[in-house]
């Protein structure tokens, strides 16, 4: 598994690894460019189109319609059945475009921190559809980081991130041609645990964690050289970013 795909589903395979607990959190959501279009009062077709006999293609204006329906309902039942319809009609390239330009990846994401266990692998299950469209991609990366950076600022959950077992490709997000959004979050969910690890006392002790869990990846050598090479980075942001973790690697 390689390359910003591959990189980007490890980071879900580790939000997965921890567990319902992260129902709690919130996705922060970015600005959609459909704002003004989603604005509008969805038509009682919406549903409609949620019904399973319901098998058809849908177009840019039944999308944006399911896409009000999913972010405005809280009815459980009518949310799951969006993102089914959603995932189905994410299958075809063409939808997966019209999606995010509706905005609707951000939409999709904030569904996985619902406390229904089901509405959350639906969710899931639409974004793996929309990967599949390279510049989907980095906004479905982003939108786990954003959540994964939340579980990271809690002590609690700690232990819990660093014992999920996570791919070595993860680290490829350390990378210096990574995109800075990403490089800054990644950088943050290093820190944000190592801060945590010291409230708690954990450092010194080094609790048992698996061979390829994240705490394997996080404090082995290569993550160490990839942070240190960022030094150099030509970003001054993410070179200061660095230079505040260095000192405790």
């Amino acid at each position: 598994m390689g390359g910003p795909r591959g990189a980007g589903w490890v980071a879900a395979g580790l939000l997965l690894g921890a567990g319902a607990c992260y129902c709690i959190y919130r996705l922060t959501r970015g600005r959609r460019r459909g704002d003004r279009e989603l604005g509008m009062r969805p038509s009682k077709s919406a549903e409609d189109l949620t019904d399973c006999s319901y098998d058809d293609v849908l177009n840019a204006a039944q999308l944006q319609k399911l896409l009000y329906l999913l972010e405005s309902t809280e009815d459980p039942v009518i949310i799951e059945r969006a993102l089914i319809t959603l995932g189905n009609n994410a299958a075809f390239s063409v939808n997966q475009a019209i999606i995010r330009e509706l905005g609707g990846i951000p939409i999709v994401g904030n569904k996985i921190n619902h406390s229904n266990q089901s509405i959350k692998e639906k969710a899931l299950n639409a974004l793996n559809n929309l990967s599949v469209n390279v510049e989907n991609q980095i906004k479905i990366k982003v939108q786990v980081l954003k959540l994964l950076l939340n579980l990271s600022e809690n002590p609690a959950m700690t232990e819990g991130l660093l014992r999920a077992q996570v791919d070595s490709s993860f680290l490829s997000l350390y990378d210096s041609h990574v995109a800075k959004e990403i490089l800054l979050r990644v950088l943050t969910l290093f820190q944000n645990i190592n801060n945590c690890l010291k409230i708690e006392g954990r450092l010194a002790v080094q609790p048992t964690f698996t061979e390829g869990s994240l705490f394997f990846l996080l404090h082995g050598e290569e993550c160490a050289q990839k942070i240190k090479a960022l030094v150099d980075h030509h970003d001054a942001e993410v070179k200061e970013k660095v230079l505040t973790i260095i000192p405790k690697i």
